[in-house]
């Protein structure tokens, strides 16, 4: 069976613009990467765990943000190594600077024997559709245009 994860594609209208935050994961597998590397907020579903309650964990764990209200179904994609996302979009505002992202453990350098301590998330940032197409992860591309369709034309 194929892993789980949930994530939120939060959204807001700044200006008559429609902008969507990604996140760039943090870690030195990801240091030096910008193009290609931004993606929305999101992680593994837990045994027993709706994928929406993963989903709001998750931008809680990540950005330090907890959040509340009815998002938009987004439905699911397989990223490159095969693992699925159930994604959701949110309307929301959010400052980057205020972004306090929790921490995870790895071996680094490689076969050290050192444990090193990362963000889970690096940088938050605000896109308008057309940037994020340029910036974000491929696989995840296909939710951007599910939110263009779900919220309308005279929304974007």
């Amino acid at each position: 069976m194929k892993r789980l994860s949930a994530g939120l594609l939060l959204f807001r209208r700044q200006g008559g613009v429609l902008e969507v935050l990604l996140v760039r994961p943090g870690g030195p597998y990801w240091r030096k990467r910008d193009v290609g590397a931004w993606q929305i907020p999101k992680g593994a579903v837990e045994p027993g765990e709706e994928p929406l309650a993963a989903a709001f964990r998750e931008v809680e764990e990540e950005l330090g943000l907890r959040l509340e209200g009815d998002p938009l179904p987004l439905g699911r994609i397989r990223q490159m190594g095969g693992k699925l996302v159930e994604a959701f979009a949110l309307e929301a505002e959010f400052d980057p600077a205020a972004l306090v992202s929790n921490l995870f453990e790895m071996e680094w350098p490689p076969r050290s024997g050192a444990i090193e301590r990362f963000p889970e998330v690096e940088e938050a940032r605000w896109f308008t559709l057309p940037a994020a197409s340029e910036m974000m992860l491929p696989s995840q591309l296909p939710l951007l245009g599910r939110l263009a369709e779900t919220l309308g034309p005279e929304d974007w």
